[in-house]
């Protein structure tokens, strides 16, 4: 009896132990949709409960990290990514990698965040977050751009216990989004964040200081059930774009997968009322078009997108605006500002200033707050940090700034905040943002004799052949150029007289200078009389076709070389020899041999050299330079060395 009650006792436990593990694959599935659908906090709550039930997975770990990595609660993303690393290693993909990496930032571990994104790296070289680590070894360091000249205040009367971010500022008041006072029913919370969703609210600014005061809604008809942020006005205030997710007319619309996108949508202020939204064309159900930003003239759009030709998770693009909801093919900032990461609310100041929000670049932690630097044509230099206390190791993001008062807002999850996003106020001194330099002098030499070269031309072009700046050397054959800092150039010396010389050099990024001398070689060494203008120019061989006299291309290509040589020496007289190997009849030799120097000399006749100064002379097979005359056993190559064409000089 023992024994039956034993395997009876065995049994139950595997059939206890099995309902248990099917259970719990049941509410990994369950939260795993939820995860999918962006449902992070309701995944997060099941991860949790079946972690505290002791259950383990590389899915259970992955998914936590994420829940909390993309509501910017790094510190708890780094315990679970942590355990992912430690008990998985194998199964860790890049982006696995980067965002312990990103969330090691968060609670200030930037040794332990370098070691993990070496190992990204590693893993993917050629991703543009990889590289920038790699050309960014001490970017603490680096960042450091005005970090006295800001001072950043939150702005705790204004900012509620929930998410408060995205301001911008029109008819002097501050806009922006609030998840305060959106309701409580569950259908107006969203899972993602497990908040109300967001309205627009207004506060008063006040001139002098920049502080705020009482908060109201804003825009009537423009809150929906779903989120609006992110508003920017044209200059007149008559024209709002702002953020909405994909509903409009009372209908949600969502992907193929059910997730509601995100859209940009328009409204015209009409006798003090705003229309009812209507959305962008180049919006889309399967893709999300954000956080629009009006250029100073208002003839730009410029958003963030996921949309086909991104090359992270979102990108910086523009637009033209042609006409009323009229607008050109969006175009993508390209390589220098968007990286695989995500890069995010622009915004364009009033100086033509672009700012925007990035997690793929070397930063402090999280999204940072970045600048670009223009060249004086307007194109994009170099891209940067605007370092503490503007940036922090959490996420900073949305940044706005009036540039002629110096002070503005941006937004921030830094945990000393009053909710989950806060707005923060700035000041800053008044300063310009700077376009590095470096300065590149050098001198143009003679590579032979090492002399100076007083006539030469020095040119910086970039990779493309154009020409970015061009000077003529000195008396003493130096040069001075400044480059914009942290590009690759050419740099290339040119002279009629010799052979241009080109160095390859990659300007340094801190604005260190450089020296880089040019070394020039003669087109053609000095000229004497009996010379072989052949020789001297190193002219490949002038072949003809069988038993023909006529002027070939690749023959007409070596030629030039002598035709550019009596184009700038006008007193040079050149003979033309012919010679033929002693293959053949001697007199037809001879008379073919002649009929090809009387050719090569009037086809450069024709080229505008005076026939005096140009004659043909065949010797066909009379001066042979080796021993393969008539009747000897030679191999080709040494008849070859006889079938010669040279071009003496008769006096110069």
């Amino acid at each position: 009896m023992q024994v039956i009650s034993s395997k009876r006792f065995l049994h139950f436990f595997l059939f206890l132990s099995l309902s248990l593990t099917y259970a719990q694959e049941k509410e990994l599935d369950k939260a795993a949709k939820k995860f999918e659908s962006y449902a992070f906090i309701d995944a997060q709550k099941i991860y949790l409960r079946l972690a505290g039930e002791g259950y383990e997975s590389e899915e259970l770990f992955k998914k936590l990290g994420d829940s909390y990595y993309f509501n910017g609660k790094y510190e708890e993303s780094a315990k679970w990514y942590k355990k992912l690393y430690d008990k998985y290693p194998e199964s860790l993909t890049p982006e696995d990698l980067f965002r312990y990496a990103q969330s090691l930032k968060g609670v200030q571990q930037y040794e332990a965040s370098d070691r993990i994104m070496e190992l990204f790296r590693k893993e993917k070289g050629e991703d543009s977050r990889a590289e920038l680590f790699n050309e960014e070894p001490d970017y603490l360091e680096e960042i450091s751009y005005s970090e006295s000249e800001y001072e950043v205040e939150n702005l705790r009367r204004t900012n509620s216990r929930l998410s408060d971010f995205g301001p911008m500022i029109y008819e002097n008041k501050l806009i922006f989004s609030s998840a305060r006072d959106t309701g409580s029913t569950a259908r107006y919370i969203h899972k993602w964040n497990n908040e109300p969703f967001l309205d627009f609210y207004q506060a008063p600014i006040d001139v002098e200081t920049g502080d705020l005061g009482a908060v109201e809604k804003f825009g009537g008809i423009l809150n929906s059930r779903y989120h609006e942020s992110s508003p920017t006005f044209t200059s007149d205030g008559n024209t709002m774009y702002f953020t909405r997710n994909n509903f409009s007319q009372g209908v949600k619309r969502s992907d193929k997968n059910g997730t509601v996108r995100l859209k940009i949508f328009k409204s015209v202020k009409k006798g003090g009322n705003w229309s009812a939204p209507v959305e962008l064309p180049f919006n889309d159900d399967d893709y999300s078009v954000s956080h629009p930003a009006l250029s100073p003239d208002n003839k730009k759009l410029y958003f963030a997108s996921d949309m086909p030709g991104t090359v992270g998770f979102s990108d910086i693009w523009v637009v033209d605006i042609l006409g009323d909801n009229e607008y050109s093919a969006p175009e993508n900032l390209g390589p220098i500002i968007n990286t695989e990461g995500r890069e995010n609310f622009p915004y364009i100041s009033k100086k033509g200033n672009l700012y925007f929000s990035s997690d793929g670049r070397p930063g402090l932690g999280g999204l940072d707050i970045y600048v670009v630097a223009t060249k004086k044509n307007g194109d994009v230099a170099y891209v940067i940090n605007l370092g503490k206390p503007v940036n922090s190791p959490q996420d900073d993001f949305a940044f706005i700034v009036d540039d002629y008062r110096n002070m503005g807002y941006f937004s921030t999850n830094r945990y000393y905040g009053m909710g989950s996003d806060d707005i923060f106020k700035f000041t800053r001194k008044p300063v310009e943002i700077p376009v590095c330099e470096s300065l590149i002098t050098g001198t143009v030499r003679d590579k032979e004799t090492e002399l100076p070269i007083p006539t030469a031309t020095v040119s910086i072009l970039d990779l493309e052949g154009n020409v970015l700046a061009s000077t003529p050397v000195n008396e003493n054959a130096e040069y001075s150029l400044s480059v914009i800092c942290g590009q690759q150039i050419l740099i290339r010396a040119s002279e009629p007289e010799y052979y241009s010389a080109e160095e390859l050099v990659t300007v340094p990024k801190d604005g260190d200078d450089m020296v880089v001398d040019l070394y020039l070689e003669p087109r053609i060494t000095k000229i004497n009389q009996g010379d072989d203008l052949a020789k001297l120019l190193d002219l490949k061989p002038i072949y003809f076709d069988f038993d023909r006299f006529n002027i070939r291309p690749d023959a007409a290509e070596e030629l030039t070389k002598v035709l550019a040589v009596m184009e700038s020496n006008p007193t040079l007289v050149v003979e033309i020899r012919s010679h033929t190997d002693s293959r053949g009849i001697d007199s037809y030799n001879l008379s073919l041999s002649d009929k090809r120097a009387k050719s090569t000399a009037d086809w450069i006749v024709s080229r505008g050299i005076d026939p005096t100064r140009i004659s043909g002379k065949g010797f066909g097979e009379t001066e042979l330079i080796n021993d393969c005359g008539n009747g000897s056993d030679c191999t080709e190559e040494q008849h070859q060395l006889n079938r010669r064409s040279e071009f003496i000089v008769i006096s110069f």
